[in-house]
């Protein structure tokens, strides 16, 4: 009977009680939607990271992610690449030699990473064989070629064909210099990669430097991203006299963005649902205003102040409890569609996203879970809204509340 009258009473005022449910609906669309706007903007980061930048792990020198020195090459590089090739949790590996220098051309020159590959070894780790905007690939042939970023070939001023002289420090210190020839350039999501990223045949950069059959870098994908953390327990006691480091090691800022994403979550929604709450609150507490000889008949007559508090209680859930379903089901709908269809937002923000490695096309996505957690937490928000109106009710005297006007 409680519950009958309960709600009956949400709907004495249709035009409110439909204003509190649209604006739950909407709070809870709006923030599904922009919760999944970032799932998926982060995932697309971290499925480019992984797939042109970090791999799933790197093997490299102690010393050489401190100073980047050609000195600082993998001891026992080579031995290293076919112990790892014969893991069966290894999906594919790229050896690289690295080294950091000065690009110059006819008309300007910057600072650059020079990464030395191997292409068959690259294009099974990376995608940069499929971002070539201009020529070619690397190829097993070429000598003194190399691949550059289309951001770096407007600053230098080039095109294909083009020379430009790549100089850097040997391992004994030395400054050495080599012409190469522009075979292709490449155009990436990540500007800051694409301005800086320098890409030659791994030999002709090791027969520069002086490290022949020497490797700085084995990047390396895995089967299952899931248990990496195993794999590298694993690698670390067997190699112990090299720095094997995870993607979250090695992109910290990435990792903790990803690691944070639930923590995000909870603070954006509550946000949200505390915004929700007060308009709750506020028109649930004009409601009681509006009803104060009604309720103080029916204190009155006998009804207790648990089963009033019960009746407010129960007209603030049946109000959050026919928009929460309504507002999720809008966001599931929206999301969906999008996540097939993407959002372009190139128009907007593609230099600014660039600029961190984000793309401007995103695939919204939300796992279930978040929905039921949104769900309790909407439900915890109806709870606390009713608490201070259903208290004001049973505060009120019956017989002042019978004569008021």
């Amino acid at each position: 009977m409680l519950a009958l009258i309960a709600w009956r009473n949400i709907w004495r005022n249709k035009t409110r009680s439909l204003l509190v449910i649209v604006s739950v609906m909407l709070g809870l669309w709006a923030g599904a939607f922009i919760l999944a706007y970032v799932f998926g903007m982060m995932e697309a980061r971290l499925e480019e990271a992984i797939n042109n930048e970090v791999s799933h792990f790197q093997v490299h020198h102690p010393d050489f992610d401190r100073d980047y020195e050609a000195r600082y090459f993998i001891q026992g590089g080579e031995k290293i690449l076919e112990g790892l090739s014969q893991e069966d949790f290894i999906q594919a590996l790229a050896p690289r030699v690295i080294t950091y220098g000065m690009v110059a051309s006819a008309n300007s020159s910057t600072g650059g990473k020079l990464i030395g590959i191997y292409p068959e070894e690259e294009t099974a780790v990376t995608g940069l064989k499929e971002k070539i905007a201009d020529g070619r690939y690397l190829e097993e042939k070429d000598r003194n070629k190399v691949v550059i970023g289309l951001k770096l070939a407007e600053k230098l001023k080039v095109k294909i064909r083009s020379k430009i002289v790549l100089t850097c420090q040997d391992t004994a210190g030395n400054i050495v210099a080599g012409a190469f020839r522009i075979v292709g350039i490449f155009k990436t999501v990540n500007s800051t990669l694409e301005e800086s990223n320098v890409y030659v045949r791994g030999t002709d950069l090791a027969q520069l430097i002086g490290t022949p059959g020497q490797y700085h870098e084995i990047a390396a994908l895995v089967r299952d991203p899931d248990i990496l953390d195993n794999y590298l327990y694993s690698l670390t006691s067997s190699y112990p006299g090299a720095l094997i480091e995870s993607w979250k090691i090695l992109s910290p800022e990435l990792g903790l963005m990803i690691d944070s994403l639930d923590q995000y979550m909870v603070i954006f929604v509550t946000i949200i649902l505390l915004a929700l709450s007060f308009g709750i609150v506020n028109t649930m507490l004009m409601a009681v205003l509006e009803r104060v000889r009604e309720i103080g008949m029916l204190m009155a007559i006998g009804m207790n102040k648990l089963r009033l508090f019960g009746m407010i209680t129960l007209e603030t859930i049946f109000l959050v409890s026919i928009a929460t379903p309504l507002g999720l089901l809008a966001a599931f709908l929206t999301i969906s569609y999008l996540g097939e269809t993407g959002m372009d937002l190139s128009s907007v923000y593609k230099e600014g996203y660039a600029a961190y490695g984000f793309k401007s096309f995103i695939y919204p996505q939300l796992d279930g879970i978040y929905y039921w957690r949104m769900v309790v937490m909407v439900s915890i928000a109806a709870l606390a809204a009713s608490i201070y109106p259903a208290i004001t009710a049973v505060r009120l005297n019956p017989v002042k509340a019978i004569r008021a006007i």
